[in-house]
């Protein structure tokens, strides 16, 4: 992948993130403020995981950099790894904040407290609908990048839409109903804590992956086996294996040729195939050809 091109994608996802990160400092004094005059404590929490947002976008940003700097002496595939690394973190980020938000709406439903204030729920219809909105640019982003950790920022802006929801019903429900229901209130953010972990471990588990460098891309590694095959010289493909490395991939590739050609015949056809996989599939980074020679274990 060219650099002008990786530029390209850096700024596109730095601007993402930085775009979220105003938009959950907005949210977080407006879901604060809002709760608190309102006597929300769903609202409240809602402003917390709001919160956790700010925090693991500041992270985020930090990683995203980290692991687009150029590949040096000791890290000879770049450092994108950092990505997986930070997805795993906010993770465990919104893992912390749903058992904070359930363990203190269990212990206000131990006290006898009044309904929330109607004005709380148009306020929430707005966050919703802004929330919405970024979970749909991080995930387009992440789509468009293949960033796992945008990916993982998009999940987080999710699980912040379900938990406005949660909180807009039962804000509804004490306010419709009166004080003798404003546990309803409570009962929304235990719900919407239960929502987190499940968004939580959807950010996990493709991060472990990565990291694990589990094999999981097979219309990638058919994309490429049909490139390899259109480069002439290329009689046939083996071993095809890749592994995501932040937001671009890196092949290995056994490509099979006539059992005659000289070394350097090989090597020009590796090459070749190499510069069509960067051309074709511009989300592919380092890229190794192994050559092997055609004999009868091989169908052309």
């Amino acid at each position: 992948m060219s650099q002008s091109h990786k530029s390209g994608y850096q700024k596109n996802i730095q601007h993402t993130i930085f775009t979220g990160i105003l938009g959950n400092l907005f949210l977080v004094v407006v879901k604060g403020v809002t709760g608190f005059v309102g006597n929300s404590f769903a609202l409240i929490a809602d402003a917390i995981e709001s919160l956790t947002d700010v925090f693991s976008s500041i992270l985020l940003l930090v990683g995203v950099r980290y692991a687009q700097k150029p590949a040096d002496k000791n890290h000879p595939y770049g450092h994108g790894k950092a990505e997986a690394l930070i997805a795993l973190i906010i993770g465990f980020v919104m893992l912390i904040a749903a058992l904070y938000i359930a363990w203190q709406s269990f212990v206000n439903m131990q006290k006898p407290h009044s309904a929330p204030s109607w004005f709380t729920l148009p306020v929430l219809a707005v966050i919703i609908i802004t929330k919405e909105l970024l979970h749909r640019k991080f995930k387009n982003k992440s789509d468009a990048t293949h960033s796992t950790a945008l990916r993982a920022e998009a999940w987080h802006h999710r699980a912040d839409v379900i938990t406005s929801v949660a909180a807009f019903v039962g804000i509804f429900i004490a306010v419709i109903m009166g004080d003798a229901y404003a546990a309803a209130d409570d009962m929304a953010a235990i719900i919407a804590s239960g929502i987190i972990l499940i968004n939580a471990y959807n950010v996990v588990r493709p991060a472990l992956r990565e990291i694990m460098d589990e094999h999981r891309y097979p219309n990638l590694s058919e994309k490429v086996r049909n490139i390899a095959h259109n480069t002439p010289g290329v009689m046939a493909t083996d071993k095809c294996h890749i592994r995501k490395h932040g937001a671009y991939y890196v092949v290995d590739l056994h490509v099979v040729v006539n059992g005659d050609f000289t070394v350097r015949q090989g090597h020009d056809i590796s090459h070749a195939v190499q510069h069509n996989l960067h051309t074709q599939l511009p989300h592919i980074g380092h890229v190794v050809i192994h050559i092997e020679p055609f004999d009868e274990n091989y169908n052309k």
